[in-house]
């Protein structure tokens, strides 16, 4: 519980908070390997059929993507938060392919803090994930809900938390 006491609460967070995340490298072993467990399409499997076909090489797979970006998300923001569970993913979209020995980062930025009744607040994100080179890979919109310090929580009307002007809590670098 001591973990829990030093991380930020629904109430803590405010439209805007921005968050560097960490890198993460993909090799073309793991791709294959990932797609070959869960979307085993030839173009993510298959060197020589990837090879001859639109994109010219093996692609990761969208859910592998989409793994890496909460990968790099948990480690570099939501560990710090005190996040209950996640409620849903939204507007996921993939700009580009992932390709063998890309290297990713990208942000993560808050969209909306509702807090409730029940000492816990749904928080709205928005990541980016990037290339080391700045090519948009994948963008997407997760709801989770994280717990709330109601002794110092504010409601306003909008069911916002209010806190001090201190910095967003987190991992990652603020963006600034």
């Amino acid at each position: 519980m001591d973990h829990i006491r030093e991380s930020a609460w629904a109430d803590d967070l405010h439209v805007g908070d921005s968050y560097r995340l960490g890198e993460y490298q993909v090799s073309e072993d793991e791709l294959i390997r990932f797609a070959r467990q869960w979307d085993p399409q030839l173009f993510h499997t298959d060197r020589v059929v990837a090879g001859e076909g639109y994109f010219g090489g093996v692609i990761g797979s969208g859910i592998h993507t989409i793994a890496i970006c909460q990968r790099l998300v948990v480690l570099s923001v939501y560990s710090r938060w005190n996040v209950i569970a996640g409620r849903r993913f939204r507007e996921v979209e993939f700009l580009s392919p992932l390709r063998p020995n890309d290297v990713l980062t990208g942000a993560l930025t808050v969209e909306g803090v509702v807090l409730d009744n029940r000492s816990r607040g749904l928080v709205t994100a928005a990541a980016e994930v990037v290339t080391s080179e700045g090519v948009r890979i994948l963008t997407m919109v997760t709801e989770m809900y994280v717990r709330a310090n109601t002794s110092s929580a504010v409601i306003d009307g909008h069911g916002i938390g209010a806190r001090g002007a201190d910095a967003p809590l987190a991992s990652g670098e603020a963006v600034q």
